[in-house]
């Protein structure tokens, strides 16, 4: 009887980054070699895979042996051909390389859909996505359902949009279905932007099918002809691989005119965005879509009744599509059955900043926030303190520690003055600056800035001034309630949701974080050492060995001081750099 054997190997952006292509071939040549070589009566094939998830482990690579699973992390080259000749061929694992209880803590709290075939489909083989009922959905639609029908049963599971606002898809859909039009559209917005956010491209390179099958539902379903993928350029890997994707649609008739036997006509077009983050916002899409300069307009009308070149069009985001035939399979029941009674269902984040357990994950709406930072995430790295975390990328806001067991859906991270957004969340630890971190969001979204309306244009330009008076030690009496009053105003005055959203991280670091504003302005001090102009390096002479590695990189020449004796540093020469701080492994060098 022989074995059957799989070789899975994680090439999403971050596998290959990490070397997963080296892995690959390596696999691909010794496994031809040692078989020929062994005579193994062993069925052995491999395929790449998009993201895994804990993308701080990888190169990641399963080895399946008759349905039985055994990942390993960190896979060099050099380390293939061990387990291919203690594993492949005589049915022992490498212990040593295998991943530890960890791994399996990090998904066991997860409940994946969106996700369910990410890591195990080959995401460049449609016959992969066929064998775990890939494309069944829509064959249950434009066989067996009625536009209206589909529509009922993505309302019933409570489906809301996943790129940020939270509004119900069905009901969407169900608009744009009763307008009257010689043409409509389908759009699927992928063009993520938000700073360490990757959950949309990561879905694309890992399961690309499920993405388009939900648009081809989602196109039946409002009597579309046309649809889209609006992506940014700056995704190769995941656009390849959607174009690979498109291509095997097309030749299975799931894509093109008269889909499977039906007189239902539909087909997908890729438009490539030039990176701009404020084409994440629908009718500044449309715009770009429609070859001019992307820049949002006022609304209503909504797209839904007046989108792409003027006929009613429907825009859902990569997550809110790929959804879509799960729900069908599985049904709105099973889908409304995860979350909670206003949010249903799952949510995909990308899970960075100060954490141990980096990468992509997806829970149930409503998980409480400590679950995700401590349980899936592994706590903070190098054992330090949780101080805040920012969901929601700019346009969200900071949760602080004392919050840490809100529960994570719209209704709730909106009560705290933060937002799910598409999925962005970052881990901020003791040493981040607060204020520091509101000026960091506040430069992204005002370079993105379009400069349409003057709220915006202007506004965000003059909070990003007296935060950058704040931090260099410029700030001045009555700058807090300064920044609140213009912050409330751009919220208030904005034409789109970028500048409506922009003054989020000032608000909400503000009211949690307000002490150190005040330390900013009123003693000159950041108390997190983190701002360089508020900054002052001093040796400790009681600790200080006199090594000289301070010595060695200040780049200004301003430490001094004999060798095994107590050195000094000049404050008038010091530009604050903090090398010397990173260099002494005596800790003899104290901030101030």
């Amino acid at each position: 009887m022989k074995t059957d054997i799989v070789v899975r190997v994680c090439m999403g952006t971050g596998g290959i980054a990490a070397g997963g292509a080296e892995v690959m071939e390596a696999f691909k040549k010794l496994l031809k070699s040692k078989g020929l070589k062994a005579k193994i009566e062993k069925n052995c094939t491999m395929h790449k895979v998009g993201c895994r998830g804990l993308c701080a482990r990888d190169v990641l690579v399963d080895i399946v042996v008759n349905d039985s699973k055994t990942t390993y992390q960190f896979i060099k080259p050099a380390m293939v051909e061990r387990i291919i000749d203690e594993h492949v061929i005589n049915g022992k694992p490498v212990e040593e390389w295998t991943v530890p209880e960890d791994y399996y803590l990090f998904h066991s709290k997860q409940v994946k859909v969106v996700l369910s075939d990410c890591g195990s489909v080959d995401p460049e083989d449609i016959g992969s996505y066929l064998n775990v009922k890939g494309y069944d959905a829509l064959k249950k639609v434009v066989t067996t359902m009625s536009p209206a029908e589909t529509i009922g049963v993505i309302r019933q599971s409570g489906l809301r949009g996943r790129g940020g606002a939270g509004f119900p898809t069905g009901t969407k859909w169900e608009i744009c279905s009763k307008e009257t039009s010689e043409h409509k559209y389908i759009i699927c917005n992928a063009d993520e932007g938000d700073p360490g956010a990757f959950m949309d491209r990561s879905v694309i390179e890992g399961n690309p099918h499920a993405v388009i099958e939900g648009m081809i539902i989602g196109a039946y379903s409002i009597g579309a002809d046309a649809g889209y993928v609006y992506i940014r350029a700056e995704y190769p890997l995941a656009v390849e691989r959607l174009k690979n994707a498109l291509k095997e649609a097309r030749q299975h008739n799931f894509l093109g005119k008269g889909i499977l036997g039906t007189k239902f006509n539909f087909d997908i077009k890729i438009k490539l965005g030039a990176g701009a983050f404020v084409c994440g916002e629908e009718t500044a899409l449309i715009a770009s879509i429609e070859g001019q300069r992307g820049m949002p307009r006022a609304k209503p009308p909504f797209p839904v009744y007046k989108g792409l070149w003027g006929k009613p069009t429907v825009i859902n985001n990569v997550e809110t599509l790929a959804n879509v035939p799960y729900i069908i399979r599985k049904g709105a029941g099973w889908y409304s059955s995860f979350g909670t009674e206003k949010s249903k269902g799952t949510k995909v984040f990308a899970l960075t900043g100060k954490i141990r357990n980096s990468g992509l994950i997806e829970v149930p709406m409503g998980i409480p926030l400590r679950e995700i930072i401590y349980d899936i995430g592994g706590g903070i790295e190098n054992d330090k303190a949780f101080k805040a975390v920012q969901t929601g990328g700019p346009s969200g806001g900071c949760i602080p520690s004392h919050l840490l067991d809100i529960k994570v859906d719209f209704e709730s991270l909106a009560s705290v003055g933060s937002i799910v957004g598409s999925g962005g969340m970052v881990v901020l630890d003791e040493g981040d600056c607060m204020v520091n971190i509101a000026k960091f969001f506040l430069q992204f979204t005002q370079s993105e800035s379009c400069g349409k309306c003057v709220p915006c244009r202007i506004g965000t330009k003059r909070l990003l001034e007296i935060l950058e008076r704040i931090t260099s030690g410029k700030g001045r009496e009555g700058d807090i309630e300064l920044l609140e009053d213009l912050a409330r105003d751009i919220k208030a005055t904005s034409l789109c949701g970028l500048g409506q959203t922009a003054p989020n991280p000032i608000l909400s670091t503000i009211r949690y974080f307000r002490d150190e504003y005040d330390a900013h302005i009123t003693k000159k001090k950041c108390p997190a050492g983190v701002c360089r102009d508020l900054l002052s390096y001093v040796i400790l002479a009681e600790i200080c060995k006199g090594c000289g590695a301070c010595k060695r990189v200040c780049p200004a020449g301003a430490i001094s001081g004999e060798k095994k004796q107590p050195h000094t540093i000049d404050a008038d020469i010091c530009v604050r750099c903090g090398a010397c701080f990173e260099a002494c492994k005596f800790k003899a060098i104290g901030k101030g």
